[in-house]
């Protein structure tokens, strides 16, 4: 069986989108997939109590530079959201619908996380999310029937209870085999046991 490492994340989750720029490599160089795993955070945080650290305010402070200093070790492109914290209801649905169709979860995925802390814009409003989507070679208004279509709500709804189920309390969250890491800053954990 190929080697897999499964990523629950959300793009409202900064530390998700440093660990979408960091995982491909380590996922290449191990031989294994990725099994890209779409969740509401929000969602999660009121089934186990948890709380966004954006919610405290020194640790908020912090967070800012150490974003910052791995996006720099990544080599990737940070920009604080100054839209921050955002809904991020549509966007997870548009992820969960793009999996369930089969259409291009790739190319959705790097628009959204390069809208959200790249350039970064107010995914928030309808029709900034829908510029967005046309830049990104989306139809918007199909995209809007999808995300409203109750079989792809139920999906996202499916995969943030299970999240839940399996122990996740945020995000970004890896699983290898059975074993969870929780937090970009655990990719080398990842990695290892992706070694074994």
């Amino acid at each position: 069986m190929a080697k897999s490492v499964e990523f629950y994340f959300d793009f409202g989750s900064p530390y998700s989108y440093l660990a979408y720029q960091a995982l491909p490599a380590i996922a290449a160089a191990h031989g294994a997939q990725i099994v890209w795993r779409p969740m509401l955070l929000g969602g999660v945080f009121k089934a186990t109590g948890n709380h966004s650290p954006a919610e405290i305010a020194p640790k908020s402070a912090w967070m800012q530079r150490d974003m910052e200093r791995w996006a720099a070790r990544y080599g990737a492109v940070f920009k604080r959201n100054p839209h921050f914290p955002i809904n991020t209801l549509t966007l997870m649905r548009g992820a969960a619908g793009m999996q369930l169709q089969g259409a291009d979860f790739a190319k959705y995925v790097e628009a959204m996380f390069r809208a959200m802390w790249a350039e970064p814009r107010n995914l928030g409003k309808p029709e900034e999310l829908a510029a967005v989507l046309h830049e990104a070679g989306f139809d918007a208004g199909a995209f809007l029937s999808m995300v409203n279509d109750a079989a792809v709500k139920e999906r996202l709804k499916q995969q943030t209870e299970e999240a839940v189920a399996r122990g996740v309390f945020g995000a970004p969250t890896f699983f290898v085999g059975d074993e969870m890491f929780w937090g970009q800053d655990r990719l080398e954990f990842v990695a290892e046991a992706l070694a074994r």
